[in-house]
């Protein structure tokens, strides 16, 4: 297989783009739909604007991988965080308004440099982390809807 991937998933949220946006960018409100093996902390002041910088801990018994990310675009509904660690590449979430709502798009492109852990992600973890991936948009789908109806109560 390939060492460059890519990952996309999209859900349809009955929410305005600018609640979903919140979810992405708002620390707390991103806690509750991340995986809990996941822990987002900020590298000085929490930031989604260009350069903001924070780190992404993958909570796994004996060793916590880390991936280093800083946002190099960055838009109103649209924020592209670039990462570096044993995964280098991009996580791109893009809200577009519907007359529904917003379609949220997440997409994951990647790279393992290393040929080892690349091996062992593609025959272990590849199909859990696509699987993963869709169940945070379901859970971040959960909370932009419970954010929209309180800006609109």
């Amino acid at each position: 297989m390939t060492s460059h991937q890519v990952f996309e998933q999209t859900v349809q949220i009955k929410a305005s783009a600018t609640a979903v946006e919140q979810c992405f960018t708002d620390l707390t409100l991103m806690h509750r739909w991340l995986n809990p093996a996941l822990r987002c902390e900020p590298v000085g002041d929490w930031s989604t604007e260009i350069g903001g910088q924070s780190r992404f801990v993958i909570q796994v018994p004996l060793v916590q991988p880390v991936l280093h990310n800083v946002v190099v675009e960055r838009e109103p509904g649209l924020i592209v965080w670039q990462f570096d660690g044993f995964f280098k590449g991009r996580d791109r979430w893009e809200c577009q308004p519907t007359e529904q709502g917003t379609s949220l798009i997440n997409r994951f492109e990647f790279q393992i440099p290393n040929p080892v852990v690349r091996y062992g992600f593609n025959a272990f973890a590849a199909t859990w982390t696509k699987q993963d991936m869709q169940a945070q948009l379901r859970r971040l789908k959960r909370v932009a809807e419970e954010v929209y109806q309180r800006l609109s109560d």
